[in-house]
């Protein structure tokens, strides 16, 4: 017996999971036909913003990659245990981190290359050029959701609330209430 709960295969939220789970899973695949089966396709976030400009903060990295700090923190680090990224610490700032492409990163970027433009040709050639530019402008309307300089349509439900503390919440170390920049 199938449950009504509003919730099947047509939800867009499914579907772009699913698109952007079987998209992964062929860049993977063409990483790892060119000896690199240890690139996962999340350091994609992290190698694009440092191909365009190499050495950000890893503040900047995130916010480029549109994650958290935290996110960002953990894919730097496994990217250093992979050899692709090393962090080095700001001279201008001590507390800060700056993240650099090694010489391993620079040589997978024509491979990234290759592999993104021979799945790209293959999207052409399923698309018409109308759908898909269509399915480009839809996709970076559905990225750009509610994204900080937006505030929510006022029919739209509030945002989830997250598992981490509010920024007005904050308590240091010492259990003393903190400011948000803390």
């Amino acid at each position: 017996m199938r449950l009504n709960v509003g919730v099947d295969r047509d939800n867009l939220g499914y579907l772009l999971a699913k698109a952007s789970q079987r998209w992964n899973e062929l860049l993977h695949e063409g990483f790892r036909h060119h000896g690199y089966a240890d690139v996962r396709p999340a350091y994609g976030s992290v190698l694009l913003p440092l191909f365009e400009e190499d050495g950000l903060r890893m503040g900047a990295l995130a916010v480029r990659a549109r994650l958290s700090k935290q996110t960002m923190t953990t894919l730097v680090r496994l990217m250093e245990a992979a050899g692709l990224v090393r962090r080095v610490r700001d001279p201008d700032d001590g507390r800060a981190y700056r993240v650099w492409l090694t010489e391993r990163s620079r040589a997978f970027r024509p491979v990234a290359a290759e592999v993104l433009d021979g799945l790209d040709r293959h999207v052409r050639s399923q698309l018409s050029p109308a759908d898909l530019e269509a399915t480009r402008t839809v996709l970076k309307g559905v990225m750009d959701l509610w994204s900080p300089e937006q505030s929510p349509p006022s029919s739209a439900p509030p945002p989830i609330a997250s598992s981490r503390t509010s920024p007005t919440s904050r308590t240091s170390r010492a259990g003393r209430p903190s400011s948000p920049a803390s």
